[in-house]
């Protein structure tokens, strides 16, 4: 009897270090995996928002979705211009004399490949429309759309994917506390985003350390 119950109390005490040990690790666990997978995340949101702004200084708008900004990237071209102050002269009918007049001229040069500008060999604009690490083949939800600022008719467009889709295997408790941050540190909301359709702007909504990781 007495015997069975020191088993019982090994056992127990067993589980009991278990889960003490499981809370203080599998947070620091969460933290590795989705500081890693936030990383790919942002990278492929980076490579849509430059093909977005070529896209846009070509054609004037946003690509309203992947098959047209691939589209682009594969076939589009940048003209090349040289800006250049040049000055003549007109004949003012008001005082009846040749009078100077300063101008300015655009000189086009050529034009570059938008796909050896943006990844020269490299090919992963293809694909950038994934999700990395994504259990189920996810992609990010893209669009566009025109918005009135101020009278002002202003292109905007937004690429995005729910945090729950970049670490779905992970804890459910450490995941709604993810999804829950606000923080100058943290990738706050329940998505990472780049871009707005309700504001003028192309950054993303993740801190500076991803930046500072991709350009060591």
């Amino acid at each position: 009897m007495k015997t069975g119950i020191q088993i019982l109390l090994w056992i127990l005490c067993g589980v009991l270090a278990y889960f003490i040990y499981n809370s203080i690790t599998g947070p620091i666990r969460f933290a590795e995996v989705k500081e890693e997978r936030y990383a790919k995340v942002i990278s492929n949101l980076k490579d849509i928002r430059s093909s977005q702004e070529a896209y846009k200084s070509v054609t004037g708008k946003y690509a309203n979705d992947f098959k047209g900004l691939v589209d682009f990237v594969e076939r589009g071209n940048y003209t090349i211009t040289q800006q250049r102050d040049t000055s003549f002269t007109y004949f003012n009918e008001e005082y009846k004399i040749d009078m100077p007049k300063d101008s300015v001229m655009i000189d086009t040069l050529g034009t570059v490949a938008v796909r050896d500008s943006l990844f020269k060999k490299d090919d992963r604009y293809k694909t950038m429309m994934n999700v990395p690490g994504a259990l189920n083949g996810e992609k990010f939800t893209m669009s566009s759309k025109i918005i009135d600022k101020g009278g002002y008719k202003a292109p905007v467009f937004e690429a995005t994917v729910l945090k729950e889709v970049v670490l779905s295997d992970q804890p459910k408790d450490l995941l709604s506390r993810e999804k829950a941050q606000v923080s100058v540190e943290e990738v706050n909301g329940n998505a990472i985003t780049v871009g707005s359709l309700t504001q003028v702007s192309t950054s993303g909504n993740w801190p500076v350390i991803y930046d500072r990781k991709e350009n060591k």
